[in-house]
């Protein structure tokens, strides 16, 4: 009997040991899924533990040609904001497991994301843009995807899973087929339902002379925005009664804003190309829903 203990302690002893490994490896992996994209240009590939999966996203700075010492401050902040919009894109990932419909995590994180990495692209290129040729195609690199080999998806979540990014629902397509010009502001799409319209400010008119060359390009961003705010309007619709008390915001006013700055941004580059940047366009993104 005395000899058979020593034997018993030593595995129990094991058992705990290996019990702390494992936690302190799920502290150590959930603790990375904050780090955003990996620092040695290798492109982000977030883990956590919570079972939603992760957002993989292409790396932006591998792709960037010599940046201008001019630049330099500007890239390297716009880089660090696109590790940290990866992080908190995370971080809802987890925080919002198990809500909304089967287009959840499309609609509320990896759209909005994309809004948000094309609106930061942009920055950098127009960065570099100012005093050396402006890199193109970095719009390319935008688009996440959701790699659910971290644990099987929450029910009602979509599972793009792998590298690739499953295309958008028809109403987030985000093209340019929508209703010509004009972002005419005020909510667009409203229904009988209750539910509400969508208000955004009017952009067209706050816009300087657009230079001919750039009149097309406007034009088209501005139907945009016309677009953008019928599909908010059709989504709010759709959505009735889902979510918590903080769905409209996250799901909807959050993303069309995210979507309104990538193409307010446009059309300022635009015009910019050959005239003064017209500034202080991103106070024109945010919109109100009303009753």
């Amino acid at each position: 009997m005395s000899r058979a203990l020593p034997k018993y302690n030593k595995r129990r002893v094991g058992l705990a040991g290996g019990a702390a490994a494992v936690a302190l490896t799920g502290a150590v992996i959930a603790g990375t899924a904050l780090a955003g994209e990996s620092s040695d240009g290798g492109g982000a590939d977030v883990r956590t533990l919570a079972g939603p999966g992760t957002i993989s996203c292409p790396d932006v700075a591998s792709q960037l040609p010599a940046v201008p010492a001019s630049a330099q401050a500007e890239v390297t902040r716009n880089l660090a904001l696109l590790d940290q919009q990866i992080a908190e894109a995370n971080k809802r990932l987890v925080d919002t497991v198990g809500q909304g419909g089967p287009n959840f995590v499309q609609n509320a994180i990896l759209g909005p994301l994309e809004d948000k990495r094309i609106a930061t692209v942009n920055r950098i290129a127009t960065a570099i843009g100012r005093t050396a040729e402006r890199p193109a195609g970095l719009d390319s690199l935008a688009s996440c995807s959701l790699d659910a080999q971290g644990g099987p998806a929450a029910p009602g979540q979509e599972e793009t899973g792998g590298a690739g990014t499953a295309a958008p629902p028809a109403d987030d397509a985000g093209g340019d087929t929508g209703a010509g010009g004009g972002d005419a502001g005020a909510g667009q799409g409203g229904d009988a339902t209750g539910a509400g319209t969508i208000s955004c400010p009017d952009v067209a008119s706050q816009l300087p002379a657009v230079p001919a060359s750039a009149q097309a390009e406007v034009t088209r961003n501005l139907a945009l925005l016309d677009q953008q705010i019928a599909e908010a309007n059709k989504r709010l619709v759709d959505t009735v009664g889902q979510g918590g008390p903080n769905f409209v915001q996250n799901a909807i006013l959050g993303p069309l804003e995210d979507k309104r700055i990538a193409t307010v941004n446009r059309i300022a580059t635009a015009i910019g190309r050959t005239a003064e940047r017209p500034a202080g366009l991103d106070s024109l993104a945010a919109c109100t829903l009303t009753k």
